[in-house]
């Protein structure tokens, strides 16, 4: 609800509006939030996060309420304040104030002032025959699901046991999940700190903590000194499962490593001697600003996976680490924009961009060495058919026993029998070089 502190509610929406704008335009919403200004953004990222955990159902209700698709500025606006005033039981304003508020804020553009009144008629008319409304478009599975047809299609043909639980989960609201740095303490003690600060949360496996509710970073007890790093729980497998069996101080590539939060885990579980590279020179500074409020060390370099004869030295590595480029579809909880940005042909392209990867990184891996390949998607072509395909390709790649396929899980729903704990969707395989 708004405070007597916060923007008005109509400067809020105006720049939720123009947010939404630009992510049908294809930019996405983690860029298009840096632009907001500071005042505005958790209003805004509030406003926008709703919006498209409710934007297959808004854009049905759209559908119902006008002949034609109005202009883009008040088209997008219609939709914004559908998708927050359909649900009662969701609602983030009053109902009544939230039309006002969009109503006014199309009168403060002159693009679309003229549409106010259009809009205005449209919301009024809905708020009259909602239930009507709401019933017809229970039919469309986009509404229901809010996620595009076609991926709702394919998690039905992949998961065809669970695909309602995998959407649903997909579009709750995920929790904040933190890493305890184990060189530092011990989660047990962060726990206690946690409960002294009046926040409350419960531990997972390993040095993951899952807050009942989120907090700013800066109200975490120690997190400038490195005490803890934020990380979703299931990111957190990957690190462990590289390292087991590789042996004391192994040589490690971390590639595609930005932000750097596997990075880092590496190193506070061992003494590793970590290389990390990412293609996108300014997301190296995120992993150096990461390491350092740590205390850790990597050799931290610009390269592109795909393209190892550019920056490899030539020693062979013990790990590779390959979290690959991916649809992101596991993690949509987190950037519900994804999945209105996303085109089902993007798999087709991301799929062989991995697979080159795979291609490329395999010989930089000693003989009986190991990769671990993930990717924070759903869908199996990047993920287990994926890893099907290099292993027919591969003769010296063996397969470990790795997690696979993880569904985004909410809590008590219990989607992974192996995890017990909330956590977002990932793929994981772990893959062994057979000695000549």
């Amino acid at each position: 609800m708004q405070t007597a502190s916060a923007p008005p509610l109509w400067q809020q929406l105006l720049a939720t509006a123009k947010l939404l704008h630009m992510v049908r335009q294809g930019q996405s919403g983690t860029a298009a939030m840096d632009g907001v200004a500071a005042a505005l953004r958790p209003g805004v990222q509030a406003l926008a996060f709703h919006a498209w955990r409710n934007w297959g159902r808004a854009v049905a209700l759209r559908d119902r309420l006008v002949q034609r698709q109005p202009p883009p500025g008040a088209d997008v606006m219609l939709c914004l304040a559908l998708a927050l005033i359909w649900d009662p039981g969701q609602a983030l304003y009053d109902e009544f104030t939230l039309v006002n508020q969009a109503v006014e804020a199309l009168k403060r553009v002159a693009a679309t002032r003229s549409q106010a009144n259009f809009v205005n008629a449209c919301l009024r008319r809905f708020l009259r025959e909602r239930a009507q409304l709401v019933r017809a478009t229970d039919t469309d599975p986009q509404a229901l699901w809010n996620h595009p047809l076609w991926w709702v299609q394919r998690v039905q043909r992949e998961y065809p046991d669970r695909w309602q639980s995998v959407l649903q989960a997909s579009n709750s609201q995920a929790p904040m999940t933190l890493r305890v740095n184990l060189r530092l303490g011990t989660a047990a003690d962060y726990l206690q700190r946690l409960h002294e600060a009046g926040i409350s949360a419960v531990a997972a496996p390993g040095a993951a903590i899952v807050l009942e509710k989120a907090v700013p970073v800066a109200r975490l007890p120690g997190f400038a000194q490195g005490l803890v790093a934020v990380q979703d729980a299931a990111a957190q497998l990957a690190a462990p499962l590289l390292l087991q069996g590789l042996g004391e101080r192994p040589r490690i590539l971390d590639a595609c490593a930005a932000p750097g939060g596997k990075t880092a885990h590496l190193l506070e579980l061992a003494d590793a001697q970590v290389l990390a590279i990412d293609k996108d020179a300014q997301r190296l500074e995120k992993i150096r600003a990461n390491l350092q409020r740590l205390g850790l060390h990597a050799q931290v370099r610009q390269g592109d996976a795909g393209d190892p004869k550019a920056w490899w030295d030539g020693a062979l590595f013990d790990g590779v680490l390959l979290d690959a480029p991916c649809t992101a579809s596991g993690i949509v909880r987190r950037h519900p924009d994804v999945r209105w940005l996303r085109r089902e042909d993007d798999i087709t392209q991301l799929a062989g961009l991995q697979a080159q990867m795979l291609r490329s990184l395999w010989p930089l891996v000693r003989p009986g060495g190991r990769m671990v390949y993930c990717t924070c998607s759903l869908f199996h072509a990047e993920g287990q058919a994926q890893i099907d395909k290099f292993l027919r390709t591969q003769a010296d790649a063996q397969a470990l026993p790795a997690p696979g396929h993880l569904m985004p899980s909410a809590a008590g729903q219990g989607l992974y029998d192996n995890l017990g704990y909330d956590h977002d969707g990932f793929f994981y395989a772990l893959l062994e070089k057979q000695l000549a």
